[in-house]
């Protein structure tokens, strides 16, 4: 987990999530790329969606962590850029079965949902959780697949 580079980024609703999030992540000796927001002040989560989606998909960053009210609107933008595969979640096991099956590689939280704790056993789970391949890649795969055919 410390050799790695995780590109973080939130809007207004997650911001105070994010800047704990990413605490929590430098104490456990990971190198982060924040990509803003960096106040509480009403900003667009669609900007910072793109943001870590560009830069996952540039591969500068093989994980990426979104946060927002919810959740829901960071993972329908990033899942826009073709390659990302994000997985909005609210549990530690459904973290680590979106890394192990469906080789997720950003992650989006809900900030008016979850504790901070919470929310660090979620980041923890996905983090050290390896993609299973196998059976699973042929269904990674088909995704692309699909990404491909509309273009994407």
């Amino acid at each position: 987990m410390k050799d790695m580079t995780i590109i973080v980024g939130s809007d207004h609703a997650g911001f105070a999530m994010k800047e704990q999030v990413c605490q929590y992540l430098q104490s456990q000796g990971i190198t982060v790329e924040d990509t803003g927001c960096n106040s509480t002040d009403s900003c667009d989560y669609p900007d910072f969606a793109l943001a870590v989606g560009e830069k996952i998909r540039s591969g500068t960053c093989q994980l990426g962590i979104l946060i927002c009210g919810s959740g829901v609107g960071m993972a329908i933008a990033v899942n826009k850029v073709p390659g990302i595969r994000a997985a909005n979640v609210f549990d530690p096991e459904i973290a680590g079965l979106a890394r192990e099956h469906n080789n997720a590689n950003v992650l989006t939280l809900g900030s008016r949902f979850l504790t901070l704790e919470k929310a660090q056993e979620i980041v923890e789970k996905f983090l050290t959780t390896d993609f299973a391949g196998g059976r699973h890649a042929e269904r990674v795969d088909k995704i692309t697949a699909i990404e491909k055919k509309y273009g994407c």
